[in-house]
């Protein structure tokens, strides 16, 4: 009965992802694109891998357009997903952190390590399904620096439109387990290096708070 249920699941999923891309072309891949990078539950990449097989087995939609179209979405969600986190994300974890054990040296060390890190946390995270729809907004609630932010936020979005995409057209169905052996394998990766992160962390809190400390002195600013 599970596996009918999740085939039954799947098959609506598949279903509608190819209703919207039948009705609106490369306007649906823009739309769910753009949506998943701002958090809400849309197969973005779905339906990108759906219009470029669909464009490579009709040749109904340009497959440039798609492409085009794919990478302009995620590199403008996440750049909204940025705008929400700075000016709406930090004021919640200055106001609230405390409630949840954040307090500003712990919030300066979460600065500290996305300013050493965050350009391959930005690129990388475009591979990753969960990654892809939060990194955006915890680099913008971290105060990352936008004109760091955006070259690895733009080359990432760019470079997974032009694999998926492509790759899509190129190879068929075939990319639909490519895409699922390749989030397996980011996925394991982002969560070796997320718990490799924690326990250098928790191995080297006092110094991260003496560094952090050092790069930002004084208290955080409320906004």
């Amino acid at each position: 009965m599970r596996r009918d249920g999740e085939a039954n699941r799947s098959g609506r999923t598949s279903v509608n992802v190819n209703h919207l891309l039948l009705t609106y072309g490369d306007g649906a891949v823009f739309v769910l694109v753009l949506a998943e990078c701002l958090g809400i539950p849309l197969p973005g990449e779905t339906i990108l891998i759906a219009a470029g097989i669909y464009a490579g087995a009709t040749h109904k939609l340009s497959i440039l357009g798609i492409f085009a179209v794919a990478a302009l979405a995620a590199i403008l969600g996440d750049n909204i997903g940025f705008l929400i986190g700075d000016k709406g994300g930090y004021r919640l974890l200055r106001r609230y952190g405390s409630r949840v054990r954040l307090d500003p040296a712990k919030i300066k060390v979460g600065r500290l390590v996305f300013d050493r890190y965050g350009p391959k946390v930005v690129f990388f995270g475009r591979f990753v399904s969960i990654l892809r729809t939060y990194a955006a907004f915890l680099a913008g609630t971290l105060k990352m620096s936008w004109r760091k932010f955006l070259p690895f936020n733009a080359a990432g979005g760019i470079v997974w439109a032009a694999l998926y995409s492509f790759g899509s057209y190129s190879l068929g169905g075939t990319v639909n387990k490519l895409s699922t052996v390749a989030s397996i394998v980011f996925g394991v990766a982002a969560f070796v290096a997320l718990v490799a992160g924690f326990l250098a962390v928790r191995h080297k809190t006092a110094q991260l708070v003496d560094a952090a400390e050092l790069a930002y002195p004084g208290p955080l600013p409320e906004h």
